[in-house]
């Protein structure tokens, strides 16, 4: 890949097809439960219905260690109950089902110490609604079987806790003209609790709960928050179970380019480390090196490659391929790496981080505008560059490109301007 400009990249014709509404707005939906903090593409449809646990009514009844010091009593729950969200032990406490040595407290922040005893029920999962709403989308493709949508930065992809409205279901459910849909929430892992990216738990053949007609559980894959970049959505079942199947195969081709805090030791590798949850910080996943863990990480890969060193190397544009989609994968692995997203306060991309880098790499002339270009980043530098797939219907392998957005494209550019240098490969990996 060339460096990022709109020569570089033979972008296919639109072309999209009217198409009938009459398949999709019949196309009854089914809610799936997602296990927390994983992304399951290289599952069976048994392994994945084996792990399918709300958490809805799981009690813990423990009394706190002697080796503990005060800790909140949210943070605690969630250390004692592996794999259930933070944010889901918040709703417990408030909604009254945690008693600290027999009193009931909804204070998510109660201090708990050693000896405390600790009762608590894990609350049901509450119906989320996707209300149609007239946002604006910027579709690539579009026919009667498949969506392709390039989604800003800053956008959840679907309503989750403290994300209800501005989705992109929310936007597809008003350009398609579909009526509101309801669906039990999930529990998600991401910065804030809202969303998390990559393949999701679609099996179209599990009818354990039904919703109205909507168009959600066709978003095959998800992006984070704050990273743009392409996503396909099915429009009808066929297409659902169909591209469902291409990412278990890792036949979809995903292209991604990061802006990273340093530059790797190699510029080109393939980070073959299994992801799980932190268990330092229940937010965000983490590279465990090692076998994969039963319930506690899954096998996760990704190619990397840098295109260019910028500004004397305390920066890089890096492109990434992943064989697997796991949660937060690109951000968990460049983490492991050293070499933090810039923008990406969660897994060490943070501001401090990236003028330590950059400034030592730079003439002084330039760093009272390396502070400012910093202070502007307001979203891990990510973007889902490429997308390719076979298409459910016709058989046709095809392939979009799109460009990063303009706060991507500026980061970009005054790095540019301060230094750079190509890197090249002998062979492209």
């Amino acid at each position: 890949m060339q460096a990022l400009n709109t020569s570089s990249f033979s972008l296919l014709p639109q072309n999209p097809k009217p198409f009938s509404l009459s398949t999709f707005s019949t196309f009854i939906c089914r809610a799936f439960s997602k296990f927390p903090g994983d992304s399951n593409s290289d599952d069976s449809p048994d392994e994945i219905t084996g792990r399918r646990c709300n958490y809805s009514g799981v009690k813990l009844e423990e009394t706190v260690d002697g080796n503990t010091g005060k800790l909140r009593l949210d943070c605690w729950i969630s250390s004692r109950i592996d794999g259930v969200s933070r944010a889901r032990v918040q709703s417990s406490i408030r909604s009254g089902l945690v008693s600290v040595n027999g009193r009931v407290t909804d204070k998510v922040s109660h201090k708990v110490k050693a000896g405390d005893k600790v009762n608590c029920t894990i609350a049901d999962l509450k119906p989320l609604r996707a209300e149609p709403e007239d946002i604006p989308l910027d579709i690539v493709y579009e026919d009667e079987h498949v969506l392709v949508v390039n989604k800003p930065a800053h956008m959840v992809v679907h309503p989750a806790p403290g994300n209800a409205t501005g989705t992109l279901v929310s936007g597809i459910l008003h350009h398609c003209s579909l009526p509101t849909c309801s669906f039990l929430g999930e529990e998600v892992l991401s910065d804030v609790e809202d969303a998390s990216d990559d393949e999701l738990n679609v099996s179209p053949y599990d009818s354990s709960v039904m919703c109205e007609p909507s168009v959600r559980p066709g978003i095959v894959h998800r992006l984070d928050k704050g990273t743009s970049g392409l996503l396909v959505v099915a429009k009808n079942e066929h297409s659902l179970v169909d591209l469902a199947e291409q990412f278990k195969k890792h036949t979809i081709k995903r292209v991604y380019v990061s802006i990273t805090c340093g530059v790797p030791t190699s510029v080109s590798g393939r980070v073959d480390i299994p992801i799980g949850r932190d268990s330092n910080n229940r937010i965000r996943m983490a590279a465990i090196p090692g076998s994969p863990k039963s319930g506690k990480s899954r096998h996760a890969v990704s190619r990397y490659k840098v295109i260019e060193e910028l500004a004397g190397g305390g920066s890089a544009l890096v492109e990434w391929r992943l064989e697997t989609g796991r949660t937060h994968q690109i951000r968990a692995h460049a983490k492991y790496l050293g070499i933090p997203l810039m923008g990406d306060e969660v897994y060490g991309g943070t501001k401090n981080m990236a003028l330590s880098l950059l400034q030592p790499k730079t003439p002084p002339r330039f760093h009272g505008k390396l502070s400012q270009l910093v202070s502007r980043i307001e979203r891990p530098c990510l973007h889902a560059l490429t997308l390719g797939f076979r298409h459910p219907f016709t058989g046709e392998n095809i392939h979009f490109t799109r460009l990063p957005p303009p706060d991507f494209a500026e980061i970009l550019s005054e790095l540019r301007a301060i230094n750079t240098e190509k890197v090249t490969h002998p062979k492209y990996y």
